[in-house]
């Protein structure tokens, strides 16, 4: 499926790029072609444009009316379109990419976190405790203090948190920090005492209550055991969410993305969704999944909303596997190299299965979280039974287009089962920058050459969509590109059998952030690529990631952000 879609994307390109030509022998005087001007609403000119169009690669200007492409091409042909009320803007130079896609992120958790206690990019123990600290003391009132962002990689510590160190600094109030994966949480003793969280706990399926070495919780909860706090951790009010929402989108677009895939969201927040985008608040599109339970029945029940402007959508359900890397949670085949586990599974094989069957059947698309070797394959394990079980005449989509994401170790054999299966890696590239500080000792040197695979699956003829996984990452494009392209962290250092062999080249870091991404959510035929005829999405960027030193992309600026012809951000 997906090398007949490409082909099928680069024959779309080629109409696409002779529609953009000037016709056969026009020679037309300045004055004939302002005579005959059809004035665009937006035309950019003087840029270096990187169109992600096989056929027609770059171009120097383009043109915009009614929200899509119109032109793509050279200066001169876009003097047709600048004149009367049009919005000219010379870029003198500036870098111009398609919009650029987020293939997995979590929309509210970005908003929240620009709103709420953000540990992010602390970078000890102690300064953790100190900015807690500093944030109970400056909010008296706040009867739960509740945090998220935190990840102990770089600490010089080298441990988790415990709930006496939580205790140390707020002994009054429960407090729960959230690891930035999302798959961990460590409480101070009032959280747990408030929980019923003692030694004797049970842990429950797919999740894990850690203690000490005298039997006693030691506040970290991973994966399914952070369940206990639910109900107890106040819940943000309708507003709070709404503008959250709003939030995370205007954040977005300032840094260049344009198109939101988000991982597991509720009908209730996509009808806030839907309300901002009456009132024109949702700075960007959104594609949205459903999580895997009451949400995702309905959706197979209602089926898909599909937008004809592909600005806002339902048609996938989130369903998560395991854990993840670093809280120990993600399941693998062997046990981890620095602790007696294999990992945390939440789901058998045959759970899956009737919900699989019944989404291949109403249309629906699925994507599932699966980071260990042994939860990818059983993800792959699902899919087939699922696949095999419900024949194309019984599909109301043929081309289910189901994904696996993170996919971050996958054995060899498994690599050509996502091939066989037609089945996408979406992954995400700081992951594996982020990763590498810890992943040797999580998981042994050998381990390694299955991890990040996406020269492999590329090499393999399967697309490869990224993101950031925000709020978990930082959510800025240019780390992901960059990640992709060098495969080392923002300080340029890699590893021990890292696997440099294993990075992408710019090209194709770039069709990670814009056509793949849109293959992935059935949207190629309108987004991911500036081609005429196309919704009008476009990230501007102060400096060419395509031929700059890889350390300078981190200096670069988004200056200019456009979704659906409307300019969204502007510097």
């Amino acid at each position: 499926m997906i090398r007949n879609l490409l082909l099928a994307t680069a024959a779309v390109g080629l109409l696409a790029a002779c529609t953009a030509k000037e016709p056969e022998g026009e020679q037309s005087s300045k004055a004939n072609m302002a005579a005959a001007c059809t004035p665009a609403d937006i035309v950019l000119t003087n840029g270096t444009i990187y169109t992600v169009n096989e056929n027609n690669p770059t171009a120097e200007a383009l043109a915009i009316k009614d929200h899509k492409f119109i032109y793509v091409g050279d200066n001169e042909g876009a003097g047709r379109f600048a004149c009367g009320d049009a919005n000219v803007i010379d870029l003198a130079g500036q870098a111009v990419y398609p919009g650029l896609i987020e293939s997995h992120g979590h929309l509210a958790g970005v908003g929240f976190r620009a709103v709420s206690l953000n540990l992010q990019g602390i970078d000890s123990l102690a300064e953790m405790l100190a900015a807690v600290k500093k944030y109970a003391d400056e909010n008296p009132d706040q009867k739960w203090i509740n945090g998220r962002g935190w990840i102990e990689k770089v600490w010089p510590e080298k441990r988790f948190p415990n709930r006496q160190d939580l205790d140390a600094i707020v002994p009054d109030r429960p407090v729960t920090l959230r690891r930035a994966d999302g798959h961990a949480l460590v409480a101070n003793t009032k959280a747990l005492e408030a929980a019923g969280i003692t030694g004797k706990s049970d842990n429950p399926v797919g999740g894990h209550i850690n203690l000490d070495e005298n039997g006693e919780p030691t506040g970290m909860l991973i994966d399914t055991a952070m369940g206990y706090m639910r109900g107890l951790i106040p819940n943000p009010t309708i507003a709070e969410t709404k503008a959250a929402l709003q939030a995370g989108t205007e954040r977005n677009v300032s840094l260049g993305w344009t198109n939101f895939q988000d991982a597991g969201s509720s009908y209730e927040t996509f009808g806030l969704m839907k309300e901002l985008h009456n009132e024109g608040k949702l700075a960007h599109r959104v594609y949205e999944a459903m999580a895997f339970g009451e949400d995702s029945e309905r959706l197979i029940k209602e089926g898909a909303q599909i937008d004809p402007e592909d600005y806002l959508t339902v048609r996938d359900i989130k369903v998560v596997m395991d854990g993840a890397l670093g809280s120990r949670g993600a399941a693998f085949i062997e046990p981890y190299a620095d602790y007696d586990t294999r990992g945390l599974m939440r789901y058998k094989v045959a759970e899956l299965e009737p919900m699989l069957k019944a989404a291949l059947k109403a249309g629906i698309q699925v994507e599932t979280h699966a980071i260990g070797d042994d939860a990818n394959r059983k993800v792959l394990d699902a899919y087939e039974i699922a696949l095999k079980a419900v024949p194309k005449s019984q599909r109301k989509v043929n081309d289910p287009r189901w994904r696996i994401e993170h996919a971050q170790n996958v054995q060899p054999n498994d690599v050509d089962r996502f091939i066989d299966l037609d089945i996408i890696p979406s992954m995400q590239a700081s992951h594996a920058i982020g990763d590498l500080h810890f992943a040797a000792d999580r998981l042994g040197i050998p381990r390694l050459a299955n991890a990040y695979l996406w020269r492999t699956f590329i090499d393999k003829g399967t697309i490869v969509p990224g993101g950031s996984d925000q709020p978990v990452e930082i959510g800025d494009p240019r780390i992901e590109f960059y990640a992709a392209v060098a495969r080392k962290d923002l300080d340029g250092y890699s590893g021990e059998g890292w696997h440099p062999e294993l990075a992408v080249t710019r090209e194709e870091a770039l069709k990670m952030l814009t056509i793949w991404g849109a293959i992935a959510a059935f949207q190629e035929d309108k987004l991911g690529s500036i081609e005429v005829g196309k919704f009008a999405d476009v990230a501007v960027f102060d400096k060419d990631w395509m031929k700059i030193p890889l350390d300078q992309i981190m200096s670069s600026q988004n200056v200019l952000t456009i979704v659906h012809g409307d300019i969204k951000f502007q510097k």
